[in-house]
């Protein structure tokens, strides 16, 4: 690997570690469901996010994103069904207290299946991707610059959402009353939402 590979690989690593780590979509869906269920019952969330991105990294670079060049309106469909998942989680959130002995089969943390769908309709995960895939190809060869920009993703990915659910948990002993419970969600919910706004103000 050459010095511009290197220097190449050591930008990406910080801007993945940057993007993984600061909140998001997924990362305050992570700490919500940290806090509401704990981290063993948002392992599965923690492994959607962290496989479903990695996964669609990988897909993109390989080739799957440029049917969203080659017609554009399916980033517009994309935008708009991610918008409104986005705020029907907002709403779920919002609405979810502190689980009760009898809420158990009702009320249930995210799975895995439903993290890794989610990621294929965020629309700032596609933007990213996109992105990042064309301005740090040139840190190996083809496939193994895509490969690796997705061993990255997936190992910085899994820190970061575990790290989210693990504050949420960390919260749990300093949240005692279901009132303050109910006011966090809604604070999630509302900054869930605000995450929206620079994707459909966008032109």
């Amino acid at each position: 690997m050459d010095a511009m590979s290197q220097q190449l690989l050591l930008a990406f690593v910080v801007f993945a570690i940057v993007t993984l780590f600061t909140p998001g979509p997924n990362n305050i869906m992570l700490l919500s469901s940290g806090l509401t269920f704990g981290v063993r019952r948002t392992l599965p969330h923690v492994a959607g996010v962290t496989i479903g991105f990695a996964v669609m990294v990988a897909a993109a670079g390989l080739g799957f994103g440029v049917i969203f060049i080659t017609y554009p309106v399916l980033q517009t469909v994309l935008k708009y069904a991610g918008a409104a998942y986005l705020i029907y989680l907002a709403l779920a959130i919002a609405l979810s207290g502190v689980p009760k002995p009898g809420d158990a089969d009702r009320r249930k943390p995210m799975t895995f299946l439903g993290a890794a769908a989610f990621q294929w309709v965020n629309v700032k995960g596609w933007v990213m991707i996109i992105g990042t895939i064309t301005a740090y190809a040139a840190m190996a060869a083809y496939p193994w610059n895509i490969l690796t920009q997705a061993g990255i993703f997936l190992f910085f990915g899994f820190l970061s959402s575990l790290s989210w659910a693990l504050f949420g948990r960390w919260l749990q002993p300093l949240v005692k009353s279901p009132r303050t419970v109910r006011a966090i969600n809604w604070l999630m919910a509302a900054l869930l939402l605000a995450s929206l706004y620079p994707v459909l103000v966008e032109g």
